[in-house]
């Protein structure tokens, strides 16, 4: 009797064992087939509204829309400056710059505050036209270029920047910007 009901004991904690290791490698490849999900999914993120409608984020890549509100606040941060707040600006646009494109910016920006640094030379720009385009991620902003020494108007001239980016996560960077020269007999 003793044997037999020590079998019989055994016989349910076999049981029981292998019940557990059937639900724990259930529970494991449920595990890795939700892992698999999660990594081949895009990922979004709801951006509240900004401009005219909510944004999202995807890692599948960048939105028209989003890339034109990027730009619009890149180019008043990066064509609007003064004297006074020449090393908020430097700052300010290395902070959005992707950091392969920082040390060539940064070189090029500092010429720029060394050569204003003390001057009353302000400069601001408004934008008359975008051309954006998600897949190569560029933009170019077409508008009036304003100089100004002390507090005269000195010059006014139509220029279009061109806004290179670099699309890494759910993270967009500027990698560079620079005037688009005109071709010979058109304007920019």
């Amino acid at each position: 009797m003793d044997l037999s009901y020590q079998h019989s004991q055994h016989q349910r904690i076999l049981k029981q064992r292998n019940l557990l290791f059937a639900v724990t490698g259930a529970l494991g490849i449920a595990s890795v087939v939700l892992l698999g999900v999660t990594l081949s999914r895009d990922r979004e993120v709801v951006l509240q509204p900004v401009l005219r409608s909510p944004l999202t984020v995807s890692s599948a890549g960048v939105s028209r829309d989003y890339l034109e509100m990027i730009t619009r606040d890149v180019v008043l941060l990066t064509l609007d400056r003064n004297p006074q707040n020449l090393e908020y600006w430097m700052e300010s646009v290395l902070a959005i710059t992707a950091p392969r494109a920082q040390g060539r910016l940064k070189a090029d920006l500092m010429k720029i505050v060394e050569e204003q640094r003390g001057s009353s030379i302000a400069q601001f720009f408004t934008i008359q036209s975008m051309t954006i385009d998600p897949d190569r991620l560029t933009s170019e902003v077409t508008g009036e270029l304003h100089t100004i020494v002390g507090s005269k108007v000195v010059s006014k001239q139509l220029r279009t920047f061109r806004y290179r980016w670099e699309y890494a996560g759910l993270t967009l960077k500027l990698i560079g910007f620079g005037m688009v020269e005109a071709e010979k007999g058109k304007k920019p």
